[in-house]
C-alpha cells in the first residue's frame, strides 16, 4: 500500500494525504457477513453525552469476523473494512462458505490458507503456537485458547515469537512488552496489512467528522470550573501540577493498570522497555 498525495488546491488539501486502495479488489462485501451498526454518538439513554468526542459520521455496516478461521480456503478478495485500520480477506472454504478474516502483508487474490495445527508455515496460516517456530513474526494472538485472535489486529502489527519454555510462549508485542502466552493458543503466521496507515495525514477538521469524531478543546483554554487545567488571566502559565483528566485522574505517564491477576504473563513491562 501507498500513501496518495493530494496538490494543494485548498488549504485543507495542503499536507493532506489518504489511503492507496489498489490492493483492494471489491467494493462489495458479502451481504450475509454484514450487520447494520447503529451509532452511540456517546449518549446515554437520557440522551445525555457520556462520552466526549463522539458524534456524527458517515454510515457503517459492521463485517462479521472469523478471528479463528479453522480448515481450508482459497482468498477470493481483498476488502475495505470501514471499522478497523487492517484490510480484510474473503475467504471461500472447502464448503463454499464465506469468512472474513485479517489480510496479512502480502495476502492475494487466490491464495490458499489453511488454519490447523499441521498449517505450513506461509503468510496467513493459523496455528498453535507450539507449532509456529522461534523468531517467526505472527499477529491476531489468543489470550485464552477458543478465544480467536485477540491481540495484535491493527495494520502494520506484528509480534515477535521470541522463545518456548514449558507450557508457555514468550511473545514480544508491538509496544515492547514481553508476554507469555499458553502454547496452545493460536496465532497468524505473518503481519497484519495496510503498514502505511500511521502514515496517513488528515488534513483537515471535516475529515475527522466523517470519520465520527466530533471536536475537542484543551483544558488549558476553559474556565477553572470546567477543568483543572483552566482558569488564569490568559497567559501561557505552566501547570504547578501533573497533567489531570477533566476529572481529575492523572495522567500523560501516569499507569492505571488495574488487572493485577494477569501481572505474572508479564515478563517485561512496556514501561521498562522503553526506559532501556
Amino acid at each position: 500500500m501507498a500513501i496518495k498525495q493530494y496538490n494543494p488546491t485548498t488549504p485543507g488539501r495542503r499536507g493532506m494525504s489518504s489511503q492507496d486502495f489498489d490492493a483492494v479488489t471489491t467494493k462489495h462485501p458479502v451481504r450475509s457477513l454484514l450487520v447494520t451498526k447503529r451509532r452511540g454518538n456517546g449518549r446515554n439513554n437520557q440522551g445525555r453525552i457520556t462520552t466526549r468526542h463522539q458524534g456524527g459520521g458517515a454510515r457503517r455496516h459492521y463485517r462479521i469476523m472469523n478471528f479463528n478461521f479453522q480448515g481450508e480456503g482459497t482468498i477470493e478478495h481483498i476488502e475495505y473494512d470501514p471499522n478497523r485500520s487492517a484490510r480484510i480477506a474473503r475467504v471461500k472454504d472447502t464448503k463454499g462458505t464465506y469468512h472474513y478474516i485479517l489480510a496479512a502483508v502480502g495476502m492475494h487474490v487466490g491464495q490458499k490458507i489453511a488454519g490447523h495445527e499441521e498449517a505450513p508455515i506461509e503468510s496467513g496460516n493459523r496455528l498453535p503456537l507450539k507449532n509456529i517456530p522461534v523468531g517467526a513474526t505472527v499477529h491476531g494472538i489468543e489470550i485464552k485458547p477458543g478465544r480467536g485472535a485477540q491481540m495484535v489486529r491493527s495494520a502494520g502489527n506484528g509480534a515477535q515469537l521470541m522463545a518456548k519454555e514449558g507450557d508457555y510462549a514468550f511473545l514480544k508485542l508491538p509496544s515492547n512488552e514481553v508476554r507469555k502466552i499458553n502454547l496452545t493458543c493460536t496465532a497468524t503466521i505473518g503481519t497484519v496489512g495496510n503498514e502505511q496507515h500511521q502514515n496517513i495525514k488528515i488534513g483537515k477538521a471535516g475529515r475527522n467528522r466523517h470519520l465520527g469524531k466530533r471536536p475537542s478543546v484543551r483544558g488549558v483554554v476553559m474556565n477553572a470550573v470546567d477543568h483543572p487545567h483552566g482558569g488564569g488571566d490568559g497567559g501561557r502559565h505552566r501547570m504547578a501540577k501533573a497533567p489531570r483528566t477533566p476529572w481529575g485522574q492523572k495522567t500523560l505517564g501516569y499507569k492505571t493498570r488495574r488487572r493485577k491477576s494477569t501481572n505474572n504473563m508479564i515478563v517485561r513491562s512496556r514501561h521498562s522497555a522503553k526506559r532501556k
